[in-house]
């Protein structure tokens, strides 16, 4: 049997469209998809839209919409455009599916009848922006950190409880012996120390319904309140395999987020699953964001890159290429449009570009044809110096350097034994090597670039290996 691999994005909000934070999140899930795929494992890949609360419904009355109609236009802007960066999604949610809101009202219901929800009255401040209570010692200057231009909203009602705080000491344990039967791995390293720190300064309950905000769905043992829009939405990640007949693929082996959503992929996800009496994810990875010249992406500011824009500037691979290699892993990433086209540049057009260009041109000119064995997948006589490494621990860029450091490897040989100075038989023997080495950088760049990685294995594969147009033009 083959192995399973079940690979999530967060699910986006629809009171925007997709912009390049979005983007980051969702190449990488798709090319840890297609890494999975080529090791030869059965891949489900998921991503959706979250499209309940209380930020969709204002969204939608500003553009003078019903909630469901707005969320059907918002949700198709995500749907289409991934697509046309060759990300090969298996399944798009949306949490507004009658399918998914039956799950998550059944899922709701075990646990509140298992004693772990409770009625309480409740006082705090609330984010529209983040959805979610925030305390004093949270805002900065009276504001939401994340939503600086929003005001807080102080909410006071009677709301249903989770107990967290139960399972708190529990997820302590699980997070972090390995050999504890509800593990789970949180990465990198200074996630799993942020979310420890704050699990043992102390958690309280979770309120997980509103009886203000309409636009969810309804608590199945009281009509008169609607689900807390983020626990409805951690919840499309199992929905999803039920709808899709795709059980057997639950847990999810891997969690793909962004920072600002590490305490609910974390902690109250986690916590939610044990009280339903379900497997817990094998792993929550948790990147940074990119910061655009150095500020925040603010639609205020015109700073928003979409992926629509990057595809027109770079081409798709080229964009998947520059999404890739600053992938901000461990710290934000600081781009812009400059520093994408002097990449773009430097790294495949004078690097990559230039390569496939030079030694086509000099197997064409000496009539060369590569007649060596090739491996049938990547996982397969694949040395380039600690690729699969990064590879597993979601260090994309880290991968491309080891490619990159093979092409420029490749181009030094070439320039230090001058082949063109060369007898045809001397020729052949280094030209047999620079094939072999770009051959082996193609297979590499499979998930990274798969048009591009294709291009280049039929061109060297022969029957006769040609100068071609450039791969990527300077720009």
């Amino acid at each position: 049997m083959n192995k399973k691999f079940f690979v999530t994005t967060p699910i986006y909000y629809v009171n925007d469209i997709p912009h390049i934070g979005h983007t980051v999140t969702t190449v990488t899930a798709d090319i840890i998809a297609r890494y999975h795929k080529v090791l030869g494992e059965k891949v489900f890949f998921l991503t959706g839209t979250d499209e309940h609360g209380a930020k969709v419904a204002e969204a939608a009355a500003e553009q003078g919409l019903p909630p469901q109609e707005f969320t059907d236009k918002v949700s198709k802007t995500f749907a289409e455009i991934w697509p046309k960066l060759n990300i090969n999604y298996d399944y798009f949610i949306r949490t507004t599916n009658p399918k998914h809101e039956k799950i998550v009202q059944e899922v709701l219901t075990k646990i509140y009848k298992k004693g772990d929800i409770y009625k309480a009255k409740y006082t705090g401040l609330y984010c529209i922006g983040c959805e979610k209570f925030i305390t004093e010692s949270e805002l900065i200057k009276g504001k939401c950190p994340l939503h600086p231009t929003k005001e807080v909203v102080a909410q006071k009602e009677e709301n249903y409880f989770f107990r967290l705080s139960k399972y708190v000491p529990t997820l302590i344990k699980a997070i972090e012996n390995e050999n504890h039967p509800f593990h789970y791995r949180i990465s990198p390293q200074s996630k799993k120390t942020e979310v420890l720190s704050r699990l043992k300064a102390g958690v309280s309950d979770l309120s997980i319904s509103r009886a203000e905000v309409t636009w969810g769905i309804p608590i199945p043992w009281d009509k008169s309140q609607t689900i807390y829009v983020w626990v409805d939405a951690l919840f499309n990640y199992y929905t999803a395999t039920k709808i899709t007949g795709k059980e057997d693929f639950w847990p999810a082996d891997l969690h793909l987020i962004a920072k600002d959503i590490i305490w609910f992929h974390t902690v109250i996800w986690e916590a939610l699953l044990i009280a339903a009496d379900l497997l817990l994810p094998k792993e929550i990875f948790v990147h940074n964001f990119y910061l655009i010249d150095g500020q925040k992406m603010s639609k205020s500011l015109g700073n928003v890159i979409a992926p629509q824009e990057l595809i027109q500037n770079y081409g798709v691979d080229g964009t998947r290429y520059l999404i890739a290699s600053t992938f901000p892993a461990t710290s934000d990433s600081d781009v812009s449009w400059q520093k994408f086209t002097e990449k773009y540049n430097a790294d495949l057009a004078n690097g990559l570009g230039n390569l496939i260009s030079r030694v086509a041109k000099l197997c064409e000119s000496k009539n060369y044809h590569f007649k060596g064995n090739l491996p049938a997948s990547i996982s397969q006589e694949l040395e380039i110096g600690g690729y699969h490494t990064h590879m597993e621990k979601i260090e994309l860029n880290l991968a491309l350097e080891e490619i990159w450091r093979n092409i420029a490897n490749i181009n030094l040989q070439i320039s230090i034994e001058r082949p063109w100075e060369k007898t045809d038989e001397e020729t052949k023997i280094i030209l047999s090597e620079a094939v072999r080495g770009i051959l082996d950088i193609a297979f590499a760049l499979q998930p990274f670039m798969p048009e591009t990685a294709e291009r280049i294995s039929a061109q060297f594969k022969g029957p006769r290996i040609a100068a071609e147009k450039p791969l990527f033009p300077r720009i």
